[in-house]
């Protein structure tokens, strides 16, 4: 059966207005854009999403131009450039307001996080992290129309295989009942309390509560459940730590501990590691824990630097790398572990 992609009559004298008025280059995308979205539409159907959703959500989609400038805006930068401090993203994402309320949301629902953690082995503290961090315990979780902003950046290219993917897992969202007003979220894709992509909301999502929905928006059951399924999938190991500060001997032989292997996912990141070594072997090499005992002498641990020689180090366990995974930046994963640790004090 051939497929044809229907634009609706009412809207079409509109959508020429408009490419006159916003200037030959704008009106050049808008209508590349039209175009794209015929083989979007084949993808979709194609790929098992129900022509009633098709039908719903194709002619609401017009090509978002703030979408592509913030895309365009991410800073790639030259492999030398010189990372900048941690210490002023600590300060800023590990602060008074968001230990504050964390520990808030930590204690009013110690029974439900009691509960997940028994079943995954994600320490209460580190969903609260993770929710803290994402969207400051949901203040604060985007106001773009996902479907739109997803078939926009599929349209632009630069991640188009990425993107389709995900605009086509957001129309199954709508197959499964998520309302349209629910896929809200970043100019990236990302949506509700833990700030899942489409793809991971069908895979990785979670009924807390157990009232047959799951709702990731306004649920905290449901969004800490989903934040710990999340943790379990990317490999997190029950009762190990994240990792902690050490004081590190100036007299280190960096050079000799330094990491050789490059990680085929986010090398930049995981190139500022040591190589791994036990607690004994780190213990032998004159570091010392900050304000946390030494794990287990078999545990292992790289070491990261992240503002250099004479400043605050981290041994990090393997449970740091699923911190990682959900976004692969030092600071962001630091940040979290450090949060965690504040919010159970």
């Amino acid at each position: 059966m051939r497929l044809l992609f229907r634009r609706p009559r009412i809207a079409l004298a509109a959508l020429l207005a408009a490419l006159a008025a916003i200037g030959p280059a704008a009106a050049q995308d808008a209508a590349g854009f039209q175009n794209f979205l015929v083989t979007l539409r084949q993808q979709a159907l194609a790929r098992g999403v129900t022509p009633a959703t098709v039908d719903q959500v194709f002619p609401t989609l017009m090509l978002d131009t703030q979408v592509i400038a913030l895309d365009r805006r991410q800073p790639a930068g030259p492999a030398n450039t010189p990372p900048p401090m941690f210490e002023p993203y600590r300060r800023s994402h590990v602060d008074a307001q968001r230990i504050a309320q964390g520990r808030q949301v930590y204690q009013s629902m110690r029974s439900r996080l009691a509960t997940i953690e028994a079943q995954t082995g994600v320490p209460e503290s580190m969903m609260v992290a993770i929710w803290g961090h994402e969207t400051n315990y949901g203040a604060i979780t985007g106001n773009f129309d996902l479907p739109n902003a997803l078939a926009t950046l599929a349209y632009e290219g630069r991640r188009r295989d990425l993107f389709t993917d995900e605009f086509i897992a957001s129309l199954k969202m709508l197959d499964r009942g998520v309302p349209r007003a629910r896929l809200r979220g970043s100019w990236a894709g990302a949506t509700g309390n833990p700030q899942f992509l489409p793809s991971v909301y069908l895979r990785l999502a979670r009924d807390g509560d157990g009232d047959g929905t799951i709702d990731i928006w306004t649920s905290e059951a449901d969004t800490l459940a989903s934040i710990a399924n999340y943790f379990v999938s990317a490999g997190w190991r029950r009762g190990q730590g994240w990792g902690f500060a050490v004081s590190v001997p100036s007299s280190l032989d960096r050079a000799a501990i330094a990491n050789r292997t490059v990680a085929p996912r986010c090398p930049r990141v995981f190139e500022r590691h040591s190589m791994w070594k036990t607690m004994r072997e780190w213990r032998a090499l004159g570091l010392a824990p900050v304000s946390k005992p030494w794990p287990d002498d078999t545990v292992m641990a790289t070491l990261l630097e992240p503002d250099g020689i004479g400043k605050p180090g981290y041994l990090l366990t393997g449970n740091y790398r699923v911190i990682l995974d959900y976004n692969c930046s030092n600071f962001y994963a630091l940040s979290v572990g450090l949060l965690a640790d504040a919010v159970e004090q």
